[in-house]
């Protein structure tokens, strides 16, 4: 062999043997991270083909393993009942890991576009109401944040660009509004260690966030066979799955929060099927079928009046009902209603804690035993014809008497009526004693169908009396 060729040769295998030289794990095993307490928690890694690992815990918990012929290894461990205890785990391989101020708690993911992607300060206006104070008064050890940098693939990927950093105003005032709201409230209640992954991408699609194999379902999205050079690889379908929510695996997590919706106005009528698709492919990954995934239905918003084009601005109202539905049909799923926070001006409303409280009270309510709080706003249930007038009736959620009754801030709008041609007009309403409304106008005698905040831009008029806003609802299955 000539010379030159051993060279080469050499030069490849140093380059191999190097690649696989050391321990390695994906970047949210790190210091500061926080593992979901009380669960058999999944850890791995690469290192050298058919080398052995030993992963030693400070809470007791032992392993030893061997890597595969491609030099990956995983197992997992039993994490035990969350505390503010710093914890450390070692790993050693070829060479040794040690994972330094570990916390144990609660683990949550939060994903979708803007909404969930903006900041407590960040580019552009408005800024989060309060953001000040929150900043400033933003320095918990306990609380853990972990912001996944944007990232689009074309093929599914095994790491993240992120590290866990403590709760600081440093560290919170570049990440996900709601994700830090949250995870703060959420602290306040439990008062154990918190942490928060953020993997959002403002202007996407929920296509984006599909797994290529949940897509074979929906023939009419097409997944590209190539990353687009472009700035638009964020908008093709499951790139972003690829390379910001694959990575985490099998990472242990309570649940999921889940803020989008804007983006697929104008494919609407599929809204309910993707969201559908996500929440299952999702829960596979992470191989629990009823993980909890509670979700923010897209606020009120004029979009005729930034696009002009009626294909731009159709569609919010079908969204939000599908994210309705959702959340009735699927278990462990919720939905927060923001009729009563938007700004028809403003497709970022800024009161996000509002936003953040209630999809806190769905977990507390659900997954943390926090009994009589008023956390699911009333849904239509049901609508009987007297006469000229539509009674309707409502289905009421929780064991707080304050939320099984019907309360209006102000006079009772957005309300429309409608006749068998059709054809829908402002009604009336009057309150009822026994938690129904009835609607009714002059110029329909036989009415048939209402609809309630059934358009793009409103402002949510009736509530229950603890405050939480009934959601928009049609009685109809008109186009």
């Amino acid at each position: 062999m000539p010379k030159y060729i051993k060279l080469i040769f050499s030069f490849f295998l140093i380059v191999f043997y190097n690649s696989f030289s050391q321990t390695k794990m994906p970047s949210f095993f790190s210091n500061n991270m926080v593992l979901q307490q009380q669960d058999d928690v999944a850890i791995w890694g690469t290192d050298l083909p058919n080398s052995d690992i030993e992963i030693h815990t400070s809470w007791g918990i032992k392993k030893s393993i061997k890597t595969n012929a491609n030099g990956e290894w995983k197992t997992s461990i039993l994490t035990p009942k969350a505390s503010f205890e710093e914890q450390k785990i070692t790993i050693k391989g070829s060479s040794t890991i040690v994972l330094q101020n570990v916390l144990i708690g609660e683990v949550w993911l939060a994903s979708g576009q803007s909404n969930m992607e903006m900041a407590l300060r960040g580019p552009g206006k408005p800024a989060i109401n309060g953001a000040e104070v929150l900043i400033n008064t933003s320095i918990n050890k306990y609380l853990r944040l972990f912001n996944t940098e944007r990232a689009a693939s074309l093929s599914q990927e095994d790491d993240v660009l992120g590290s866990w950093k403590e709760s600081n105003p440093e560290s919170v005032e570049s990440f996900s509004a709601v994700g830090y709201l949250f995870s703060r409230a959420l602290f306040e209640k439990l008062q154990i260690p918190i942490g928060i992954i953020e993997a959002s991408w403002g202007g996407t699609s929920i296509f984006c966030w599909l797994p290529k194999s949940s897509t074979e379902i929906h023939p009419e999205i097409k997944v590209p066979n190539k990353l687009p050079e472009d700035k638009t690889k964020q908008a093709r379908p499951t790139f972003l799955y690829n390379a910001m929510i694959h990575p985490f695996q099998l990472y242990s997590i309570k649940g999921f929060l889940w803020y989008q919706g804007e983006a697929n106005r104008n494919n609407a009528k599929f809204y309910k099927n993707y969201m559908q698709t996500l929440i299952g492919s999702w829960r596979e990954q992470w191989q629990k079928k009823d993980l909890p995934f509670y979700f923010v239905q897209i606020a009120p918003y004029d979009y005729g009046k930034r696009y002009k084009s009626k294909a731009q601005s159709f569609g919010a109202n079908l969204v939000r009902e599908a994210q309705t539905k959702v959340a009735q049909e699927i278990k462990n799923t919720g939905v927060v209603i923001t009729t009563d926070v938007g700004e028809c001006d403003e497709i970022h409303p800024p009161e996000k804690n509002i936003v953040a409280n209630r999809l806190v009270n769905w977990a507390l309510a659900n997954d943390y035993n926090f009994k009589d709080l008023a956390y699911r706003s009333p849904e239509y249930k049901s609508i009987k014809i007297k006469k000229n007038k539509a009674i309707i009736g409502f289905r009421f959620f929780g064991t707080n008497n304050d939320n099984r009754i019907l309360d209006s801030k102000m006079e009772l709008k957005n309300f429309v009526i409608a006749g068998e041609d059709r054809i829908f007009y402002p009604a009336q309403v009057k309150m009822n004693k026994n938690k129904t409304v009835t609607v009714f106008s002059d110029k329909v005698k036989n009415p048939v169908a209402v609809r309630y905040g059934f358009e793009d831009c409103l402002e949510g008029t009736l509530f229950s009396n603890a405050g939480l806003p009934v959601s928009p609802f049609r009685t109809d299955i008109w186009e």
